[in-house]
């Protein structure tokens, strides 16, 4: 198992793993669908960000992707895991590799939007909850998370 740097024809599969891994939270179909613009990684994003992917035995399981924002702050941008492999180990896995290429490179602080469904998720590994957005679902409020490094 391995983490490396995306390549753009894996934009296919990327979205593919992203549509999973949020119908895996109880979203119904119709739902993914309305979101399809947002759940979509194209060649381009992965050409203008940097995107890893988690790959076992020469398939994409995973993947995480960020972008760096002013004064040496980065937001998480995705990180989606496929179903079967949710729970076993592979977020906290992507997580840490991307929080050491984060120090690694001289980063100050992060900030990510959660699932509300994976927000413990990001707290046990150490982020903050800072406030929080109300989604296109009514009631539904995405927590905003940070972590000082």
């Amino acid at each position: 198992m391995n983490i490396q740097k995306a390549k753009p024809e894996d934009h296919i599969h990327l979205t593919e793993i992203t549509k999973k891994s949020k119908a895996f939270w109880g979203y119904s179909q119709e739902q993914i669908l309305a979101w399809d613009k947002h759940l979509t990684i194209t060649a381009d994003y992965i050409q203008n960000n940097p995107v890893f992917t988690l790959v076992e035995e020469n398939k994409i399981i995973g993947y995480y992707s960020y972008f760096k924002q002013e004064n040496n702050q980065v937001k998480l941008d995705n990180l989606f895991i496929l179903p079967e492999y949710i729970g076993k180990g592979f977020g906290t896995l992507l997580m840490n590799d991307f929080l050491q290429r984060m120090r690694d490179e001289k980063c100050q602080k992060i900030i990510l939007d959660s699932e509300p469904k994976a927000e413990q998720f990001y707290q046990k590994l150490g982020f903050k909850k800072v406030g929080e957005f109300e989604t296109s679902i009514k009631n539904r409020f995405m927590p905003i998370m940070e972590m000082d490094l």
